[in-house]
């Protein structure tokens, strides 16, 4: 595994957020009202590239995202993984750099890189000294115009990405739990419910012509964003994204396939065996609202009550008062966050528990906690979730150098055309009421709109 591409690294990169919070050139009157804004400048190029320029100069870095419209949600069919292999390819060289080179241009000049395939995008980063910004961009728009495909980088990727799926999934305790399984088991659609991290043989199956036509198809700029955040001059930013990214030829985009799911009627109940695993485990999901309607926003509080620290509901039921395990996970979109995802989406939780606890004796107190939800929340219950998922949102924005405000830009500039909603995040929570909370509890986390997965240990000794 080469780290600076490896997708399931970035499951922890939010994470990392909190690591930084800068002070973001909060102005007087947001001190006053306690809402903060982000300064947000977003145009786009002839040839379709979406750009949203953030200034922040509390520290001499400078962030550059860039976000192609292309996750494994819709990649080929028959060609599962196919979009995190391709990930894997954009490091193997492009027009003006050899292999590796992008990897080392980076590091020698002080900066750090990564990349990530998700649900919908496929994204790259770097986070640069200020005075580094030209050849970042430089760096971006090369490998935009045109990658080293080759029979030896192809052929060498996918054994990496073999590799990655025998030491992540299949070789490991809980491997791919639950965040491979669950879209598999929840899910009705191919494009949401198949094996994003690849099947063995779709992986070997992948032809260089497929290479070849997924970069000139995709890896446009009319199917790409960029978000450039931190210490820079407006005027000279936008002038080096035109003059490298502006002669980029966009591309004939494919109508993109129907990804909705079905209404859920009735409760899925699955059974994983795992030969590897000591204790059980068990994950229930329930899927999601549209995204951005007010149930949306509604369920992300939800999150914040059931789940999210050691005052919420399941905590204080699961950890503290039965004691049937010592932690619980969990959240909406579990390779990212609920801000950067589109299309269905589940909410889940998820824990490991003793062997003498039955599954069964969990989910009475998830039903438990969910029919509080569903039939009494006080405006006190609200507050606290609100000054908590802004907590979140601060650290999110606030950290790990201006990528954690560069993602949330690049993904509203791709799947809204706005990436001013960053701004208007915090007045949507503030909206929802009580009534709606259970209103939402009663419509989307009832029963028969649920999944659930249990890892069975025993099941080596069957």
């Amino acid at each position: 595994m080469h780290q600076p591409h490896h997708f399931i690294r970035q499951l922890v990169f939010v994470s990392f957020i909190a690591m930084t919070i800068s002070s973001c050139n909060v102005k007087k009157d947001e001190q006053a009202t306690g809402t903060f804004k982000v300064p947000v400048e977003y145009y786009k190029l002839k040839n379709g590239l979406k750009v949203a320029l953030s200034q922040d100069k509390t520290s001499p870095t400078v962030a550059i995202a860039v976000y192609y419209n292309i996750g494994f949600r819709i990649e080929p069919k028959d060609r599962t993984g196919f979009a995190h292999l391709f990930e894997h390819m954009m490091f193997q060289g492009s027009q003006n750099l050899g292999k590796m080179e992008f990897i080392k241009l980076v590091q020698s000049n002080g900066g750090i890189l990564n990349g990530s395939t998700r649900f919908d995008f496929t994204n790259y980063f770097e986070v640069m000294p200020a005075h580094k910004l030209e050849t970042a961009l430089w760096a971006e728009a090369d490998r935009m115009k045109g990658l080293a495909i080759t029979q030896d980088n192809l052929t060498n990727q996918q054994g990496v990405v073999k590799n990655e799926v025998r030491v992540n999934v299949l070789n490991q305790p809980y491997g791919g739990f639950p965040w491979l399984d669950m879209p598999q088991y929840a899910n009705e659609n191919w494009f949401n419910a198949h094996n994003f991290y690849g099947d063995l043989k779709d992986l070997d199956s992948a032809k260089l012509e497929d290479v070849n036509s997924f970069f000139k198809t995709f890896y446009a700029p009319n199917n790409a964003s960029i978000a450039v955040v931190g210490d820079f001059e407006m005027e000279e930013a936008k002038n080096w994204i035109e003059k490298y990214f502006g002669g980029i030829a966009s591309s004939n985009l494919p109508a993109k396939p129907d990804i909705s799911e079905p209404k859920q009627e009735k409760e899925k109940r699955f059974t994983k065996e795992d030969k590897l695993a000591e204790k059980p485990a068990i994950a229930v999901a329930y899927k999601m609202p549209e995204r951005n309607t007010p149930e949306y926003y509604a369920m992300g509080l939800i999150d914040q009550m059931l789940v999210q620290g050691q005052d919420s509901k399941l905590y204080l039921s699961l950890v503290q008062g039965k004691g049937y395990t010592g932690s619980i996970s969990g959240g909406i979109n579990y390779l990212g966050n609920m801000y950067n995802y589109q299309g269905p989406m589940v909410w889940m939780a998820d824990l490991i528990y003793d062997s003498k606890v039955s599954p069964d004796s969990i989910l009475y107190q998830v039903d438990k906690a969910v029919s509080e939800l569903q039939t009494n929340v006080t405006q006190e219950d609200l507050d606290l979730a609100v000054v908590k998922i802004r907590s979140k949102l601060y650290d999110d924005l606030g950290g790990f150098f201006g990528i954690g405000r560069a993602d949330m830009l690049a993904c509203f500039a791709l799947f809204d055309d706005d990436p001013g909603r960053i701004n208007s995040l915090e007045d949507e929570f503030r909206k929802v009421t009580p009534a709606l909370i259970q209103q939402t509890a009663q419509e989307y986390l009832r029963q028969t709109n649920r999944t659930i997965i249990i890892v069975d240990p025993k099941a080596k000794a069957k």
